[in-house]
């Protein structure tokens, strides 16, 4: 695997993920607790002495035991659950950073927005953020629920047809971060990954202009594997801003050469796992959408792949 996977849902860096991190240990630990004491009476129930079982059997246990001391406990929990986890929930000032993210079978669509809620750079599979700042993610779903989720920068949030969430996600310093769809929603679920890239605020700057820049800029249909892109009917799916190829069923491939994964955060993202995916993504992620292209040779393989990593 690659930096940033498994992710680790114990090991929070950012505000957001600390909270929900400490209340998780406090329930293990409760639970703990409550196990060893049900061992307790258990063997009590088996093995002890026989004035011990009576008392276990009494009324007073079950009304303390029972009843008293799980309301108290439980009532006290979700007070404190809800004030550690309450600014989860703050409003949104409306000066963060606001990504849009749909999720789809079996990947994810990403679309950074203007101030005026427009996306203005697309991208999939992989979200870049400032280190330190927080960000406003728009959680959506182009078909079944999915559940976004990032342990290391977040509590997980379901994303429903028809509806959108807001979330919100921090890295406390830069690194990068490993998601995973934590909702079942068939086929390849298990598949669904997702990075995300936190940077210094000022490599972000740059990064975010660079590509402003390369959404409005033309590319030259001479690049080698352009004509072929378009040939084998890639361009039908997927979409390379600059160029012919407009297709949306597929992931956005203008910055495929810059990201760090294949397949939804599957693979690392080499030239050997392009031509693979290309090749016959099917016996890499069964029953995903894309077909397989067994009829290309290794030299069209290679060309197309060769073509996807200029693409940054």
């Amino acid at each position: 695997m690659f930096e940033g996977w498994p992710p680790p849902i114990l090991d929070p860096a950012g505000p957001y993920a600390g909270s929900v991190t400490l209340l998780s240990w406090i329930l293990f630990a409760m639970g703990a607790v409550v196990l060893l004491v049900v061992l307790a009476a258990l063997y009590v129930a088996l093995f002890g002495r026989r004035s011990l079982q009576e008392k276990l059997g009494g009324k007073s246990v079950i009304w303390v035991g029972g009843i008293a001391f799980p309301l108290v406990v439980l009532t006290a929990l979700l007070v404190y659950g809800l004030s550690l986890t309450s600014h989860l929930s703050d409003d949104i000032r409306g000066d963060e950073l606001r990504v849009r993210i749909t999720g789809e079978m079996w990947w994810w669509r990403v679309a950074y927005l203007d101030e005026g809620g427009n996306a203005v750079i697309h991208d999939a599979n992989e979200l870049h953020i400032p280190a330190g700042e927080p960000v406003v993610l728009e959680l959506e779903s182009g078909d079944v629920i999915h559940s976004f989720w990032v342990p290391r920068l977040s509590g997980k949030l379901d994303m429903i047809p028809g509806r959108r969430n807001l979330m919100r996600i921090q890295a406390d310093a830069p690194g990068t971060f490993g998601g995973q769809c934590a909702e079942f929603c068939g086929g390849p679920h298990a598949l669904m990954g997702f990075t995300v890239i936190a940077h210094p605020p000022e490599r972000f700057a740059q990064m975010m202009q660079a590509r402003r820049m390369r959404e409005t800029a033309p590319q030259t249909a001479t690049i080698p594997g352009a004509r072929l892109f378009q040939d084998a009917g890639c361009a039908a799916c997927h979409r390379i801003a600059g160029t012919a190829a407009n297709g949306l069923a597929g992931p956005d491939l203008t910055y495929m050469g810059a990201r760090g994964s294949v397949g939804a955060g599957i693979l690392q993202n080499h030239r050997g796992t392009l031509m693979g995916w290309i090749g016959n993504s099917q016996a890499i992620k069964p029953n995903n959408r894309m077909p397989p292209y067994t009829m290309l040779s290794s030299d069209q393989l290679t060309e197309l792949a060769q073509y996807l990593e200029a693409q940054k």
